[in-house]
């Protein structure tokens, strides 16, 4: 073997797990620290809305939005730890998320029912397409993994999306 070779596959040890070059772990751990920093914060707009829910259709909502707020919960533990796993860094704190996060934070003393779920349908789109420019990058450097992982919250965020549509409708 060269030495060379020797080398950089001792540099990808020190990193970590991964054979990943240092510009992916650097950038797509970067892109999913971002990403973190938007599912906290939709997991909290959205368990928000789900304390402060009123109106004729209370328990319908409240219900939904604590299972929504159940799955976008369930994806900050595997969105951390794939930062982890690649050579990279997570959240440190909440002062980490503010920085980071690109959803905005919804601090009214009172919100519409309506109001709620369209501004969460609207934050879920974004999320989507947050997303989705995780994915191509994952895919510039062939992070299956990552992508694979993705592809299974695009899905889930875009049905998400779809309930909070169809029960803004004006029909």
């Amino acid at each position: 073997m060269h030495a060379s070779h020797n080398h950089s596959i001792e540099q990808k040890r020190s990193r970590g797990i991964t054979d990943l070059s240092a510009d992916a772990t650097r950038d797509i751990a970067a892109a999913l620290t971002t990403l973190l920093a938007d599912v906290f914060t939709l997991y909290l707009k959205t368990k928000s809305f789900h304390w402060h829910m009123s109106g004729p259709h209370f328990r319908d909502y409240h219900l939904l939005l604590d299972e929504h707020g159940d799955q976008i919960f369930a994806m900050t533990d595997p969105i951390a730890e794939r930062a982890r796993k690649i050579g990279g860094t997570a959240l440190r704190s909440i002062g980490h998320i503010a920085r980071l996060q690109r959803l905005a934070d919804n601090d009214a003393d009172y919100v519409e029912a309506q109001d709620m779920l369209a501004e969460l349908r609207e934050d879920n789109l974004i999320l989507t397409t947050s997303m989705r420019e995780v994915h191509n990058t994952c895919d510039e450097y062939g992070d299956v993994a990552t992508a694979s992982l993705l592809e299974t919250w695009i899905d889930e965020t875009e049905r998400r999306g779809w309930f909070l549509h169809e029960m803004t409708r004006r029909e």
